[in-house]
C-alpha cells in the first residue's frame, strides 16, 4: 500500500507550474496528505556590472527580491491552497532552485514531489 503524507509543490508562479497543482492537490486529497508548496528565488538572479573595478548589483536586492517573492506566495496561497483539505504549507527561500527543492524534500521528508516543465525538449531547450 502507498502511503504519502507529505506532497511538495515547487512553483516559479507561471502558468506552466499550475498545470501541475491540480496533480499536487488531487494526490494530496486522495491520501489527506499535507501539501507544501515552495518557491525559489534564484540566488543567481541578479547581474552585476563592472564600474572603474567595482562591482555593483543591477536591479533590486536579495530583500528586496525575498519580500516580493513571499507576497507573491501569500497571493497564491490565499487563491490555489486554501481548499487544501490536510493542510498546507508554504515557504520561500533563496537559493539554486533544484538544490534547495532537493533539501527541502529531504528535510520535510517528502513522499512526493510533484513540478511541472515549462514544456520544451530537445533542441528548443537548448
Amino acid at each position: 500500500m502507498i502511503n504519502i503524507r507529505k506532497i511538495l509543490f515547487p512553483t516559479d508562479f507561471s502558468e506552466h507550474s499550475l498545470y501541475a497543482l491540480p496533480y499536487a492537490k488531487s494526490f494530496a486529497q486522495e491520501y489527506k496528505a499535507e501539501l507544501h508548496c515552495l518557491h525559489i528565488v534564484d540566488e543567481a538572479y541578479q547581474c552585476w556590472t563592472a564600474m572603474e573595478g567595482e562591482g555593483l548589483p543591477v536591479g533590486p536586492t536579495p530583500q528586496e527580491v525575498m519580500e516580493s517573492a513571499e507576497q507573491q506566495m501569500r497571493e497564491f496561497a490565499a487563491t490555489h491552497l486554501a481548499d487544501c483539505g490536510a493542510g498546507f504549507a508554504a515557504k520561500v527561500m533563496l537559493g539554486r532552485p533544484f538544490v534547495e527543492i532537493i533539501n527541502y524534500a529531504r528535510e520535510q521528508k517528502a513522499d512526493l514531489i510533484v513540478i511541472a516543465t515549462h514544456g520544451r525538449s530537445g533542441l528548443k531547450q537548448v
